[in-house]
Formats: C-alpha cells, sequence, structure tokens
C-alpha cells in the first residue's frame, strides 16, 4: 500500500508527463514566412561535410537561392563556425555554394565563428550595419526559435523558412519544441 506522501509526490510527475506528452503529439509550431523578404538575408548554419552543405544546409541555401533570384535580397549572410580539427567552416561552405550558384560575391558575407543559434545571430548582426531588418533563412522547426531569440537581442527580424525534409529526424523536432519551451520559461517569446 502507498502512502498518502508517496501518491502526492508521483501526481506532479503524472501531470508533468501528461502536458510532455500533449507538446510532444501536437503539430509544429509554425511562423508564417514573410511575403517579401527584406534586402538582407541571414541563412543560419548547419552542418557541412568535407566542404559539401550537409542535406539541411543546402535547403537553406538553396531557399535563400531562390529569395535573391526572386528579387529584392541585395545581401547574404551566412552564418557557421567549425568543428576542432575540420578545415571548413559552414559559413565559408555555404558563401562557396551561393557564388556557385551565381551569387556575385560582393553579395555574399561568410561569418565564420559562431557555433550556435545565437552565435550566428550576434555574428551576423556584427557584419551589418546597425538596425538592419533582417530575413531569417532555416528550417520550420527551427524558424519559431531562431525568430525568438533574433527579436530578444533586438534584431528587426522576420522568417523565410524552407522546407523540413520528409525524412527529418524527430529528435531534431522534439528539442526545438523543448527549446522553445524553455524559451517561454524564461520569457523569450515569439
Amino acid at each position: 500500500m502507498r502512502s498518502r506522501g508517496a501518491t502526492l509526490t508521483l501526481l506532479p510527475l503524472a501531470v508533468a508527463a501528461l502536458l510532455v506528452a500533449g507538446f510532444v503529439l501536437t503539430p509544429n509550431l509554425r511562423v508564417p514566412n514573410a511575403s517579401t523578404p527584406n534586402p538582407t538575408l541571414v541563412v543560419l548554419g548547419a552542418a557541412q561535410y568535407a566542404g559539401k552543405p550537409s542535406p539541411a544546409f543546402q535547403r537553406r541555401l538553396d531557399h535563400a537561392l531562390t529569395l535573391y533570384r526572386a528579387g529584392g535580397v541585395q545581401r547574404i549572410v551566412v552564418t557557421g563556425g567549425r568543428r576542432a580539427g575540420d578545415p571548413y567552416t559552414e559559413g565559408g561552405v555555404g558563401a562557396t555554394y551561393l557564388a556557385r550558384h551565381g551569387v556575385p560575391a560582393g553579395h555574399v558575407i561568410a561569418e565564420e565563428r559562431s557555433r550556435t543559434t545565437v552565435q550566428n545571430l550576434q555574428n551576423a548582426r556584427a557584419t551589418l550595419p546597425p538596425h538592419t531588418p533582417l530575413t531569417l533563412v532555416t528550417d520550420e522547426a527551427h524558424a519559431p526559435r531562431a525568430l525568438a531569440l533574433a527579436r530578444a537581442i533586438g534584431l528587426n527580424a522576420n522568417v523565410s523558412a524552407s522546407p523540413l525534409s520528409p525524412q527529418v529526424d524527430r529528435s531534431y523536432l522534439l528539442r526545438e519544441k523543448v527549446a522553445l519551451v524553455a524559451y517561454a520559461l524564461i520569457g523569450i517569446r515569439l
């Protein structure tokens, strides 16, 4: 027979488990894509492999190319540093990819020091004139958190998200949802 104290201890855990299960099973929170991108895009880094963009990074870069080719975009900042021992940076790989696809070098800035989303945003801001309106280019799952962080650090930003791969890793989706909830708990909101 359980004691009353044990039951009271398990009750909050059960409620928390139900809330988490409900959260995990809900569809992705999405932010609307900007109808017209700002003249400056910031492509948030994703992995690169031996000097080539990962599939997720390539989708972001291809989305930025589509926006650039549609007109109105004057500058693309590609963010992301390198892992220890890696000769390539995400920012450098992304800039090279865009150049190979016809974006003039003078329209691309490679930010090559950041390792996290907040560093991507802070370092991108440091390469631009103050108060530059930005359109963040990332994927649908990352967009809400990226936009929340951008606004929390004072950036004038909106989002144009690339679609997710049909084979997206469920742990990635969960990580993005949990991070967004954690941000909300500390007061960072969309």
